[in-house]
């Protein structure tokens, strides 16, 4: 296989898999808003795993390419869903629950991906690298990665809009302001990872959440082996 064919081959294994990850952890932000009583999400037809309408053309496409060309980790990122905290019922508690909502989903997705391997494994008995279980393989790498990588406790990241509403008032409103430094905050991160300073966070986390999986669907696996 040559490098074209090995380039087509991975972005056809991964593109499922982020698709839905970035649309499902869009959407859940937006489905929680509303529960709460913000319906601005809902207003815009962004409560959906269309990717169509979570794809930012730059942050998603073009930021990924750049980096992935330049020998830097392909960070990116989704068109963010709206959320008018003014309007959640209790804005300074239920914004948590908000952001905590997207890595929920990447959790909930990485379960049924790991859910899929173990059926296709154990239940069809494909090869390891049969497409399919190089997708769910994808799914489960993807989505462990974003939910650990969102976590991360600073603004503009889920973990730090968590933080923010977890902090006393006077704490959290000083707290918030770091997000105006979205930008730098992001840029930091990517040189962070390229040197190898958020490494041991992240792949931790990884495999923290990746095993968590992995107990769940153990009863499946003796199930079905």
């Amino acid at each position: 296989m040559n490098e074209t064919d090995s380039i087509i081959q991975t972005i056809t294994v991964y593109l499922i898999p982020v698709l839905f990850a970035i649309s499902l952890h869009e959407a859940a932000h937006g489905y929680v808003a509303r529960y709460f009583g913000d319906p601005t999400a809902a207003d815009l037809g962004r409560l959906t795993a269309n990717p169509l309408k979570h794809i930012d053309p730059f942050g998603t496409i073009l930021l990924p390419l750049v980096l992935s060309l330049v020998g830097l980790p392909a960070l990116g990122y989704a068109k963010p869903v709206p959320v008018d905290f003014g309007r959640l019922r209790n804005p300074k508690k239920q914004m948590a629950f908000v952001a905590a909502a997207g890595p929920a989903a990447n959790f909930a997705m990485g379960l049924g991906w790991m859910v899929l391997w173990v059926i296709l494994s154990y239940v069809f008995g494909m090869d390891q690298h049969d497409f399919f279980v190089q997708m769910a393989k994808a799914g489960i790498g993807v989505n462990s990665a974003m939910c650990v990588f969102n976590l991360i406790p600073v603004p503009p990241l889920d973990g730090g809009r968590i933080v923010t509403g977890l902090l006393p008032m006077p704490m959290a409103r000083r707290f918030a302001r770091i997000e105006r430094y979205g930008v730098y905050i992001f840029i930091a991160l990517i040189l962070m990872m390229q040197f190898g300073l958020l490494t041991g966070f992240l792949v931790g986390g990884m495999h923290i959440v990746q095993s968590v999986w992995h107990l769940l669907v153990t009863p499946l696996m003796y199930l079905f082996s």
